[in-house]
């Protein structure tokens, strides 16, 4: 079980990341004013499951929700998981639909 407390919002390489044992999970992104841009998702070969990835999406959407800024997901598997999740979609900027 993944916790929020061990995802550091590493603003210098822009990417959210959470290490697990000897792997680190990231998702790139770039920011611009109130907005986020989910760019990229990067899971380990080892850690490569749905149910961790999914996890590890809820984690981070739930920090940027908490900043209040708008989410723009770019990366597929991110845009999947926003289709999927419909509580998620309020966090898209206004004319964003997916």
């Amino acid at each position: 079980m993944l916790k929020a407390s061990n995802l550091v919002d590493n603003a210098f390489l822009r990417q959210y990341e959470i290490k697990i044992g000897p792997d680190l999970a990231s998702i790139e992104y770039s920011q611009q004013e109130r907005k986020i841009f989910l760019t990229k998702l990067n899971i380990p070969e080892n850690l490569n499951s749905d149910k961790f990835t999914e996890q590890f999406l809820k984690i981070v959407l739930e920090d940027i929700s908490a900043k209040n800024i708008s989410v723009v997901p770019t990366s597929p598997p991110i845009v999947k998981f926003i289709k999927r999740n419909r509580r998620y979609k309020n966090m898209l900027p206004v004319g964003i639909r997916i």
